[in-house]
């Protein structure tokens, strides 16, 4: 694992408090595919309610299904399940063999839509059957697909939630992909994020094949399993993670732990905190310490220290400001503004949606000095005031807007998918 540490400013004001940013880069080594790498299991959940026959959906959902068992190797395993109101387990937990797949396609070309959606028991039917054959050393992963609100069996979004976080301890991810206008994003951001996997958005059916075989593919070159970040912090220094991943204090305040989840190979991760530094002796330094861990240590894990010193005003404000880290940390709060003025727009808070657009473009502006990346953020915010504050907007606009700021705030691309280094 390679890893750099920077920050915006390397300067603190000895006689008030400092805020300052730091930007954790890492880059995943680079593995030959499939090399040596443990067998994965995979559990295919797909949506057969009566709507995923509209557009072709459900056929193409089969198509992608049988791209993405292709991929796998005869010493993989797979589950294949489809629900509406109820559940078809169109194949049990086996190995990947040639037979087993051709028979579990053949048995998926039996099935077709009709019905409800009762997703919680279409999941944990896929999830215990990949529970009975744990791969303990390897990754377990749901793709869980839908078009719809769950509205049949469990249907409260913090026991769907509730539910991942139990299965990621246990060994399972959750990932989730919703297609068209009718499901609940919200929802299945929040399954996928606490499940331990990724949440995508498909706003034509043509998009699932290409992304059900990029999830795949990610996972079968996982190279770090449960990757954590410990930001060990000096005392009195408060921190904020500003990307979109699970993250706890330890140590009382002292250490704060990110979970990365699995990394694939060749993965680029980019991810800021916000510190604030408290008042200290002109000339003292203090320290934060990074490193990468998880359940087992292992050797591609790294440490480093990033060091600030304390000066007096003059100083601070003479300092130059890191371009890279300012970049980071303003593409950042625009994304979680879009974020929030998606949500007021939703309710129909217009003031507010235009309030939070506008108030981040200022405090970007203030350190923008002419960059264009700098320029062209703030500008963009702005722009986007008639479309967030002015109108209400379309369910795939939001979707849209909600998917590419999640995204930005996972490290990922616009349409979800992991940034690798090439």
């Amino acid at each position: 694992m390679q890893m750099s540490l920077r920050t915006d400013r390397a300067l603190l004001r000895a006689t008030a408090r400092s805020t300052r940013y730091l930007l954790v880069s890492l880059t995943a080594p680079t593995t030959a595919p499939r090399d040596g790498r443990t067998p994965i299991h995979v559990g295919i959940v797909l949506d057969r309610s009566g709507s995923m026959d509209g557009e072709h959906k459900f056929a193409l959902a089969q198509q992608a299904v049988a791209s993405s068992l292709r991929m796998l190797r005869p010493d993989d395993r797979f589950t294949l399940v489809a629900y509406d109101d109820s559940v078809d387990m169109i194949m049990p937990s086996t190995l990947a063999t040639p037979e087993a797949t051709r028979v579990a396609l053949q048995r998926l070309q039996t099935i077709s839509p009709r019905g409800g959606t009762d997703l919680y028991a279409g999941w944990m039917s896929g999830a215990a059957q990949m529970l009975e054959h744990l791969v303990r050393d390897g990754v377990s992963r749901v793709l869980l697909l839908t078009d719809g609100l769950a509205n049949t069996g469990v249907v409260e979004s913090p026991a769907l939630v509730s539910a991942a976080g139990d299965l990621r301890r246990r060994g399972i991810a959750t990932s989730t992909f919703g297609v068209g206008l009718d499901f609940d994003e919200r929802v299945l951001r929040d399954i996928a994020h606490e499940g331990g996997g990724q949440s995508y958005y498909m706003d034509t059916p043509a998009q699932i094949t290409d992304l059900l075989t990029s999830e795949l593919g990610e996972a079968l070159e996982v190279v770090r399993r449960g990757m954590l970040l410990h930001i060990g912090l000096p005392p009195g220094v408060e921190c904020k993670l500003l990307n979109r991943y699970r993250s706890t204090h330890a140590h009382g305040d002292d250490e704060l732990i990110v979970d990365v989840g699995d990394v694939t190979s060749g993965q680029e991760l980019s991810l800021v905190v916000r510190l604030c530094f408290p008042e200290d002796r002109a000339g003292a330094q203090t320290n934060v310490r990074v490193s990468t861990g998880g359940a087992v240590r292992v050797s591609t894990d790294v440490e480093q220290q990033l060091s600030w010193h304390y000066a007096d005003h003059e100083a601070n404000n003479a300092q130059p400001r890191d371009v890279v880290v300012d970049r980071e940390v303003a593409t950042l709060y625009a994304a979680r503004a879009r974020a929030e003025a998606t949500e007021a727009n939703r309710h129909g808070d217009m003031r507010h949606a235009r309030a939070v657009l506008e108030a981040t473009a200022r405090r970007i502006r203030t350190y923008a000095n002419g960059d264009p990346v700098l320029d062209g953020l703030y500008r963009g915010l702005l722009a986007d005031v008639e479309m967030y504050a002015e109108r209400c907007m379309s369910a795939q606009e939001r979707k849209q807007s909600f998917y590419v700021a999640e995204s930005v705030g996972r490290n990922r691309d616009i349409e979800g998918k992991a940034r690798r280094h090439r």
